[in-house]
């Protein structure tokens, strides 16, 4: 028997049990909807995190007291502006070197108030990280040295302070000191869940004079390329042990915040996709007990077939046909539903969704193993029955 007319009369078998036909395929559609929805929202992640990365700058070593990873408790930092100074020769070039200490305050211009993350840094940071500006400038180093009460402010706490009107030269309260406005930067959106647009930034020593941010949360230095990051790094760590002994440093790049990430992630998307497989299998195996009922109900069609010439291998590619065809037109609508799905989530939340061709095939290709492995056992049995104890069958 030709595979066209195998098909032929798998199609109709199904169509004459469409409700059975629809429950058996439900398992299937419920699995790999899932799998694609899953799939999509890890991928999503890994994307959204990757380009938030990218976003804070290319070859940069972050520099951190204690240790960075899962797990890793959290170190009270005992750095301050002298080993940021220490930094900067071990480096060889202050303005590959910037600093950060952090604090969350509100921000009030009249009535208006805001709570905003306070960033005490210095004039180096626009060479580190990338943070266009808007309106204004950027800090300078008098600004610096002579800890100046001035403040550019992050997109989103300019518009919600001052609206469209221009703040530059305004002035803005932060923890009950009043400074004046410098600059505004344009919107970057946020990184790792802060908002950056909810910054904003002063002079360092101007945070740990009025606000009283003595200790530095983080340092970071600017690689000239690629080649620079590792002996940098290291001449980095190992300065700083040196200057505390007994403690631990970590300087984490790019690369290795990328590769962290994206192993957690993919790690977390195939637990997910296979949780989600469970359906499948569950699905599968309700192929195989249907495939076993249509054999007992078709016994006598079956030795019918057989008596008049047809062969086991013709029985066999019938019924695996028909178990395939089940599981792929399942595997179909659940692609469709998971496509439809993941676009829903990504229109209607926060959580990023990213559709590849590749898990849109896997999910296909699964959906057809499915049914080629549970629908094999019923179509042998099928195959075997003797023509003459079939028309027997009642």
């Amino acid at each position: 028997m030709r595979t066209a007319e195998a098909s032929r009369m798998a199609l109709e078998a199904l169509r004459v049990n469409r409700l059975r036909s629809a429950l058996t395929m439900f398992g299937v559609v419920i699995g790999v909807s899932a799998v694609v929805i899953l799939v999509a929202i890890g991928t999503g992640a890994k994307e959204a995190i990757e380009g938030e990365i990218a976003g804070l700058g290319s070859n940069i070593i972050l520099v951190v007291p204690g240790q960075v990873g899962l797990g890793a408790a959290p170190t009270q930092s005992r750095l301050d502006l002298n080993d940021v100074a220490y930094v900067r020769r071990v480096v060889g070039d202050p303005a590959k070197v910037t600093v950060a200490v952090n604090s969350g305050e509100s921000v009030r211009v009249g009535r208006t108030e805001v709570f905003a993350t306070i960033t005490g840094t210095d004039e180096y940071m626009p060479n580190i990280f990338e943070r266009p500006l808007r309106r204004g400038r950027y800090l300078s180093g008098t600004d610096v040295d002579t800890r100046r009460r001035v403040a550019v402010l992050g997109a989103e706490v300019g518009e919600k302070l001052f609206g469209d009107v221009d703040p530059i030269g305004r002035q803005v309260t932060i923890a009950g000191v009043r400074f004046r406005v410098i600059g505004l930067y344009e919107s970057v959106g946020a990184t790792f869940g802060v908002a950056r647009d909810q910054e904003v930034h002063i002079p360092v020593t101007t945070a740990q004079r009025l606000i009283g941010l003595s200790r530095i949360n983080g340092i970071a230095v600017g690689a000239s390329g690629p080649d620079e990051i590792e002996p940098l790094r290291q001449r980095v760590v190992d300065g700083l042990s040196g200057r505390y002994p007994g403690e631990r440093f970590s300087a984490v790049t790019q690369t290795q915040l990328l590769g962290t990430i994206g192993s957690v992630l993919g790690m977390l998307t195939g637990v997910l996709a296979a949780i989600a497989g469970i359906s499948l299998l569950v699905g599968g195996v309700g192929v195989s007990n249907i495939m076993l009922v249509s054999v007992r109900e078709r016994t006598r069609e079956i030795g019918l077939r057989k008596a008049l010439g047809a062969r086991g291998r013709d029985v066999l590619g019938q019924f695996l046909i028909e178990a395939v065809l089940l599981t792929t037109i399942g595997g179909v609508i659940g692609i469709l539903l998971g496509v439809g799905g993941s676009l829903l989530i990504q229109a209607l939340s926060p959580v990023p969704a990213a559709i590849t061709w590749w898990s849109i095939a896997l999910a296909f290709g699964v959906s057809a193993g499915v049914g080629v492995f549970f629908g094999v056992a019923p179509a042998r049995r099928a195959a075997r029955l003797d023509p003459v104890i079939a028309l027997r069958a009642e």
